[in-house]
Formats: C-alpha cells, structure tokens, sequence
C-alpha cells in the first residue's frame, strides 16, 4: 500500500542526510500515517482510513463531512 493520506494527499518527499563532514546523501522523509477507524455521521457507519496526524486533527475540528464526500465520490475505497 502507498505511504499517502487519504483525505489530504501528502506523500513522502525527499531530502538529504548532512553529515558532520557536510558529506549528503539522499533520503526520505515519510508522512506520520496511522490507520483511523472513524464515524461518518452523513453515512451512518463507520469508515477505515489511513491518514496523517494533521488530517486526525482536521477532522477532529472540523468534521467528517469531507470524508464523506470523498466516500460517495467513491475517490476513498470502503470496505
């Protein structure tokens, strides 16, 4: 399964390791995903999701009313 949120997108990105030397190497910084099983009001259940700590928080503030959105424009699978 890809590292990417569901509801905002945001995906690894790359960078690069400096040693003390200011020798750099390339890496990549992954996204903080968890997976979140969470209440969808305007769907009446409960959806699955991988998601990132900052869209936990989005939904916590603001609702799932775009989660559902994304459920019926079936851009979010469920199970």
């Amino acid at each position: 399964m890809a590292r990417r949120c569901q509801v905002t997108g945001i995906g690894p990105i790359t960078g690069n390791n400096v040693s003390h030397a200011h020798n750099r190497s390339k890496r990549r910084f992954l996204p903080n995903l968890q997976k979140k099983r969470v209440w969808v009001q305007e769907l009446n259940r409960y959806v699955t999701l991988k998601l990132s700590t900052k869209a936990i928080k989005g939904i916590t503030k603001n609702g799932t009313g775009e989660v559902a959105k994304l459920v019926r424009e079936k851009k979010i699978k469920v199970r």
